[in-house]
């Protein structure tokens, strides 16, 4: 008989059956190892197969006005989204989704055969919720939802420049909501779920972080003096026919900006029709040459200087001044060939304004205007605000003295306007500009000289209160003190004037007895009836004022004119700037 082969090397089958019995205690000792000691591995596996974390959206801060009315909140809506790889298996659902989305059946099933071999699609965002479980409903497999917030603005288009608007993640994109958007951003939270491999929910399990809401913002603006200046604003564009325009307020003791309006402007809650040109916030990013409305600040300079008193004469006649070349003009006849410092004013009188600032010079001009803040940015963070430019040169020769002394050959935006009458309305002092809401008065800075800051608003009080003054200015039971102002449009992308076209100005306070409000009013190129400012933009500034100082309950100072202002007929000069 034949032996067995291991018979002959038994060594040999002892150590293979020893090697077969240490892998089989090494499996055993892993199972033991794995179910028993250290279970948490296999756990830790199986979570990482199925246990998602699944964020929480953050409810973005509510943006109000001052007296706490909304001006933007947020809301939340339901975003689909689909699996195009696993919806692939129920095509027959694809006409019943298409209807319940309210979308071409065609159009929806040539884009999920497009992308079959993705994962992720967005199907339709910003639903309301009850929209969104309608279609959630239908169960058909590789839809689901996700829980989102979108921003609504109660107010429309009346605050939309200074508000601004969110994308469709809800980051801020324009205005406040740009600007503050790490202040109103919430943080979002954590939940913790099971998902099958088809990513289909099985169990929620907990809130690992909760969302944090992003923080309430009040801003500085009236609602109701949003309104007011947007309607009125309006209002003139149309009438004159012209191409935009801008109106600011602005508390004078507190630096608040209470209303920022422009023309044109879009509704942030629909902006499928919006076009670029609307987004402007033309009251901090379009800049133009100030024309006769900075003639305040030249006289400013020349009471500082010394040197000239309001009752100092000027010779105008007759009503041109040669410079070489250069021929400074007055737009119309004055009163009369010799003209006071009030008269200069009230007149508009360039060559009246430009002998004054020769005899002070240019640089004494050029502080002045510093120190109100032209051509330096105003400190609101606010995106997209422009500087200005106001020069400054070695050697003020006589025509760039003169031109800077009425408004020429510099450039503001109507924030900058506002906030430099803000400051001679409250008698020479400066605070800063805020378009949040204060609760205290802001520290100011004493820019111009409290006594000639006075002096300049008794002169602008008769600018507008004179027999030759800008009577469409006037508001009915108040004294009131400003300076209309008529600038030639520069052409763009090269040196000098477009034709016939104008910006028509206005800038102002009141009331007098105890100045709290400035405005400025830019009407961009009016091309009905006229173009000064004194006629286009002087009646938009009474009838703001006059409803500014109503709704703020101001007690009025001049009752005694109204019966005058009723009987007067028809006024025939006061129109230029």
């Amino acid at each position: 008989m034949m032996k067995l082969e291991g018979a002959l090397f038994p060594w040999r089958f002892r150590v293979v059956l020893g090697l077969l019995a240490l892998m089989v205690g090494a499996i055993c000792w892993r199972i033991i190892d794995l179910q028993v000691i250290d279970h948490d591995f296999l756990q830790g596996q199986g979570d990482a197969r199925s246990l998602r974390h699944i964020p929480i959206p953050a409810h973005r801060g509510l943006i109000t006005d001052r007296n706490g009315e909304p001006l933007a909140v947020s809301t939340p809506v339901t975003t689909l989204w689909a699996n195009p790889k696993e919806m692939q298996l129920s095509r027959d659902k694809w006409p019943e989704l298409a209807a319940a989305l309210k979308q071409d059946p065609k159009v929806l099933s040539a884009r999920l055969q497009a992308q079959a071999n993705k994962e992720f699609i967005y199907l339709v965002r910003g639903l309301t919720p009850e929209q969104g479980q309608v279609v959630l409903d239908l169960k058909i497999p590789g839809v689901y939802g996700i829980e989102e917030f979108r921003r609504f603005y109660p107010a429309g288009d009346v605050a939309a420049h200074m508000v601004g608007f969110t994308d469709l993640d809800d980051h801020g994109r324009e205005g406040v909501e740009l600007a503050y958007n790490e202040w109103l951003a919430g943080v979002p939270g954590k939940r913790q779920v099971i998902k099958d491999r088809r990513g289909r929910l099985i169990k929620d399990i907990q809130v690992t972080k909760n969302a944090k809401a992003g923080k309430t913002l009040a801003l500085s603006i009236d609602l109701r003096l949003q309104y007011l200046a947007t309607r009125e604003l309006r209002n003139a564009i149309t009438e004159n026919e012209a191409k935009a325009g801008s109106l600011v307020i602005m508390d004078v003791k507190t630096g608040e900006v209470l209303a920022m309006v422009n023309q044109p402007t879009y509704n942030p809650n629909n902006r499928r029709s919006m076009f670029p040109a609307a987004m402007r916030n033309r009251a901090i990013i379009d800049v133009f040459e100030p024309g006769s409305t900075v003639k305040p600040l030249s006289m400013s300079a020349a009471l500082e200087s010394g040197r000239w008193k309001p009752t100092d004469k000027v010779e105008v006649y007759p009503g041109t001044l040669q410079l070489g070349r250069y021929t400074i003009r007055d737009v119309s006849k004055s009163e009369g060939p010799i003209l006071d410092l009030t008269g200069i004013l009230i007149n508009s009188s360039n060559v009246g304004m430009s002998k004054i600032a020769f005899d002070i010079g240019g640089e004494a001009i050029y502080r002045v205007m510093s120190q109100l803040g032209l051509g330096q940015y105003t400190g609101l963070g606010f995106p997209g605000e422009r500087v200005g430019n106001l020069p400054n040169h070695r050697e003020w020769r006589k025509a760039e003295t003169a031109t800077l002394s009425y408004g020429y050959g510099l450039s503001v935006t109507a924030l900058q306007l506002v906030h430099a009458y803000a400051a001679l309305a409250n008698d020479g002092k400066m605070v800063p500009l805020s378009i949040l809401k204060t609760d205290k008065l802001p520290d100011s800075t004493q820019v111009i000289p409290e006594q000639t800051a006075k002096t300049i608003q008794g002169m602008l009080q008769q600018v507008i209160e004179a027999p030759r003054g800008v009577f469409r200015a006037q508001v009915p039971a108040y004294h009131v003190g400003g300076k209309s102002g008529t600038a030639r449009k520069a052409t763009v992308g090269s040196k000098g004037y477009t034709e016939n076209a104008y910006r028509s100005l206005f800038a102002g306070f009141g009331p007098m007895s105890n100045p709290r409000y400035a405005i400025v009013v830019v009407i961009d190129e009016p091309s009905k009836g006229g173009y000064y400012g004194g006629l286009v933009s002087a009646p938009v500034f009474s009838k703001v004022m006059s409803g500014t100082l109503r709704l703020m309950n101001i007690p009025p100072d001049n009752l005694e004119s109204i019966p005058q202002q009723q009987a007067v007929a028809a006024p025939v000069k006061g129109g230029r700037g």
